[in-house]
């Protein structure tokens, strides 16, 4: 069965809504990109007019930004400390925004959606 983020079955009162019409395309929603800490890998995924977006499936390095000296390098993801998103991703090494990963500079916070962006960009924290 397809993901749709079209409207919901059910209203907040949990009652059961009459659907007046079925799925669109436009409503096609897909599965979580779950980006791993292992070698780097990228999936693209066609997007609405033709478009491509490149989901990360996996990945070992991050580019890492100091926010006091300004200075950025890439150094190589460790694993992952902490995970609001899901306790299980910590388990299963799985990076989303808001993670904490180790990093061999120290623990770091991922800024960017590695699931949207195809990269994983951190600040030292």
């Amino acid at each position: 069965m397809a993901i749709s983020q079209g409207k919901s079955i059910r209203s907040p009162s949990g009652a059961r809504n009459v659907a007046n019409r079925g799925k669109r395309k436009s409503e096609l929603g897909r599965d979580p990109a779950e980006t791993r800490v292992d070698e780097k890998r990228l999936r693209k995924i066609r997007t609405r007019g033709g478009n491509e977006k490149l989901r990360l499936a996996a990945a070992n390095k991050i580019n890492l930004t100091d926010v006091k000296s300004g200075k950025s390098q890439i150094t190589d993801i460790l694993g992952v400390i902490e995970n609001d998103a899901n306790p299980n991703y910590v388990r299963r090494n799985i990076i989303t925004k808001g993670a904490v990963v180790e990093t061999p500079e120290g623990n770091a916070k991922v800024t960017s959606r590695p699931g949207q962006d195809g990269v994983v960009n951190g600040i030292l924290i």
